[in-house]
């Protein structure tokens, strides 16, 4: 007996608690997910879920009753339940997460051997917002696609638990309970602006409502860093409801995973090429567009029937003018064509921390004759991604280098306020040197204040782009009446901090053209991102060349300090509102240098 109470206690006692315990769990919450200025994106609410300890039981039946009639089950199925041979039942899945009134409904009955216990729920406040990307995660909160699956081992918190002793019969004993309390998973703080989001989000869905496409994709990103600011796919789903939604609605990031034919906006790699190895001089040089141009028997087509005619380079960009460019790629050649478009990122992965990413595809070097050279000069014959074309523009217009795209800003453990995992800039390699990045800026900005990017043009703003219209191939041709059309922007052009790319894929009831569709709903995202990010106006701007159709803005004269008489003389044109008593202007709105729409409105504060 000595030799059992003293020697052995210790084991033996450790060897009853393991017996006799039973755990009651206790979920943890999931970390939040947040953008970069700390707003949430996912986060959790808190529900309940039905334990029952079975030999607690003693009424079986009275029990199976109750909470067949309150969970709205059948008696039998609930029977199942409560009569389990086991020490602790969790009644899946129909106790689980119970709304508050079901809660009180059970909790008021008092029936011994029944538990509710607090468990978390995913959820989501906006819903569809950044859906593809974020993801989803299942009932018991693992997480199934996107950033909640990526990242989930961070995500996930350490469950507590409710120690409780009992014999075999399942009756309490007299020891004292052992209280666990749970550990939050870790926030995962993304680089995404949720106002910039909710801009891209809204616009997405006016332009599915307003062209019936069969699809459509924004992606924005900073050219100095790589951070993603923006990224949104249609369709897409709610991601408080995703039951029902098709995988393939789910599961692809379209501005990650869908690869085709980019069209125009790779012109701004020939561009690049072409400037960079100074084949190119684009006041000088000049080039005659009648309408086409052949190539080893195949003739290419300017999108303008009967050409542009005589053009500079310059014009050849603001034109989008096809065979001007094929002549650019036939006198880069091959060898350094596909050389600038590898530098560039085509035709591998990006690298991105999402899931789902695609390569695109380029040209076998040993199958490129002259004609496939020609086609991929102007964006035809290879395939690409949304998320290459905007890290490959970054590079052109940020001043030549070439950077790792990147959504996960850090991860943070809220409960010690440190950063357990961050995310940093990665410069991949230079592809152009600054004087060709300047160059390349200049000519986009032409491209948008006198060329095919001219709806996208925001007065005041120094706006810089490209336009494209990709043709779709169906079982190896191409399809007619039927086309990708895209923007590529980016502002400001003395230093960019945004580059946005809009893809609309066959809008319908509108001629199909990047301009058309695509440049107009970049020009209100980037107009969103001026006053998200309190841009001020430049007076820099590259004056527009308007045409019949636009409204007109001219510059604003400088009449501070001149007479009412003399400024009223100035401002002809303009409609004028005075305020204060004098001779002499003190103040006016707008600004002086800055473009004002005609017969717009003026205050002027006078002053002796």
């Amino acid at each position: 007996m000595f030799y059992i109470q003293v020697f052995q206690y210790n084991k033996l006692n450790k060897l009853s608690d393991n017996l006799w315990s039973r755990e009651l769990p206790i979920k943890a919450n999931r970390g939040r997910i947040l953008d970069r200025n700390n707003k949430v994106i996912a986060d959790n609410i808190t529900t309940t879920t039905l334990y029952l300890i079975p030999n607690q039981i003693k009424d079986k039946e009275l029990v199976s009753k109750n909470l067949s009639e309150i969970l709205n089950v059948s008696y039998e199925e609930m029977y199942k339940h409560v009569s389990k041979k086991t020490s602790i039942e969790k009644v899946h899945p129909e106790g689980r997460q119970l709304s508050f009134d079901i809660a009180d409904k059970i909790n008021n009955l008092h029936m011994e051997g029944v538990y509710l216990l607090k468990e978390s729920k995913r959820y989501y406040p906006y819903d569809d917002m950044l859906a593809q990307a974020i993801g989803f995660v299942g009932i018991d909160n693992q997480g199934l696609a996107g950033i909640e699956k990526k990242y989930n081992d961070y995500l996930t918190g350490i469950d507590g638990y409710i120690k409780y002793y009992s014999d075999a019969k399942g009756n309490r004993l007299n020891k004292s309970e052992e209280y666990i309390d749970s550990v939050n998973g870790y926030d995962v703080v993304l680089t995404i602006d949720l106002d910039l989001q909710q801009a891209v989000e809204r616009e997405l869905d006016n332009v599915m409502n307003k062209y019936r496409a069969d699809n459509a994709l924004a992606l924005a990103m900073d050219p100095r860093s790589g951070e993603v600011l923006a990224m949104a796919s249609r369709p897409t789903f709610n991601l408080n409801n995703y039951k029902g939604t098709s995988t393939e609605i789910l599961n692809r990031n379209l501005p990650i995973w869908m690869t085709y034919e980019p069209g125009s906006t790779m012109k701004i790699t020939t561009l690049a090429a072409s400037l960079n190895e100074g084949i190119v001089n684009l006041f000088t040089d000049h080039f005659y567009d009648k309408g086409s141009i052949e190539v080893d028997g195949a003739r290419l087509h300017c999108w303008k029937a009967g050409g542009h005619g005589e053009e500079t380079y310059l014009q050849v960009v603001e034109n989008s003018c096809n065979p001007g460019f094929v002549n650019l790629g036939l006198k880069l050649g091959k060898e350094k064509l596909f050389k600038y478009i590898k530098d560039f990122g085509y035709g591998e992965k990006t690298g991105i921390d999402l899931i789902g990413e695609e390569n695109g595809i380029l040209f076998n070097m040993d199958r490129i004759g002259n004609v496939e050279l020609a086609t991929t000069a102007f964006g035809q014959g290879i395939s690409v991604t949304p998320i290459q074309q905007v890290r490959g523009v970054s590079a052109a217009v940020n001043g030549g280098i070439l950077y790792k795209p990147y959504i996960l800003k850090n991860i943070y453990d809220s409960n010690t306020k440190s950063i357990i995992l961050e995310n940093k800039s990665e410069e991949v390699r230079r592809v152009i040197n600054k004087e060709t990045s300047d160059m390349v800026r200049f000519a986009l900005e032409s491209v948008v204040a006198n060329g095919t990017g001219r709806n996208a043009y925001i007065e005041n703003y120094r706006v810089g782009g490209k336009t494209g219209t990709a043709q779709k191939v169906n079982n190896g041709h191409y399809m007619s009446g039927n086309y990708i059309v895209s923007f590529i922007g980016f502002m400001p052009v003395d230093n960019p901090s945004i580059v946005l790319y809009v893809a609309v894929d066959n809008p319908k009831g509108v001629v199909q053209y990047g301009g058309t569709v695509a440049a107009p709903i970049a020009k209100s995202i980037l107009e969103s991102y001026i006053s998200i990010n309190d841009l001020k106006p430049s007076n820099e701007v590259m004056p527009k060349v308007y045409n019949w159709m636009d409204v007109k803005y001219k510059k604003l004269v400088n009449v501070v300090g001149k007479t009412r008489e003399e400024a009223t003389k100035l401002l002809k044109g303009y409609k004028i509102e005075y305020s204060g008593n004098g001779n002499y202007v003190l103040y006016q709105s707008p600004e002086a240098n800055l473009y004002v729409e005609d017969n717009s409105t003026v205050k002027l504060m006078l002053t002796n």
